[in-house]
């Protein structure tokens, strides 16, 4: 793309939005995924001896395997959702931003 066509795509106010939006869900995701992730690590270095609670009498299994499963596949959910999003509206809002500034 020529230096004319950035140009336009900056000027165009659906860009300014476009930025704003994906950057407020980026950092929104982020925030979510650091907090749970050091919430665990708070809770280990803090209170260990939640995380050893077997769950179940007699159980090897302690609950700390499941909520940490559950951070890691809630993680790979975020990034899909995040996909999911960047490949649907906001790529359609780039495409449309660069279908007016080529007009």
């Amino acid at each position: 793309m020529s230096a004319e066509i950035y140009r336009k795509v900056r000027a165009n106010p659906r860009f300014s939005e476009l930025e704003g939006k994906r950057s407020r869900f980026a950092y929104m995701l982020s925030a979510v995924v650091l907090i749970t992730y050091y919430a665990m690590m708070m809770l280990v270095a803090f209170a260990p001896e939640v995380m050893r609670t077997p769950i179940s009498a007699g159980s090897t299994l302690t609950i700390g395997v499941p909520i940490g499963a559950a951070i890691i596949i809630g993680s790979w959910l975020l990034t899909g959702w995040f996909v999911s999003r960047s490949n649907g509206e906001f790529d359609r809002l780039n495409n449309e931003i660069i279908q007016e500034a080529t007009k």
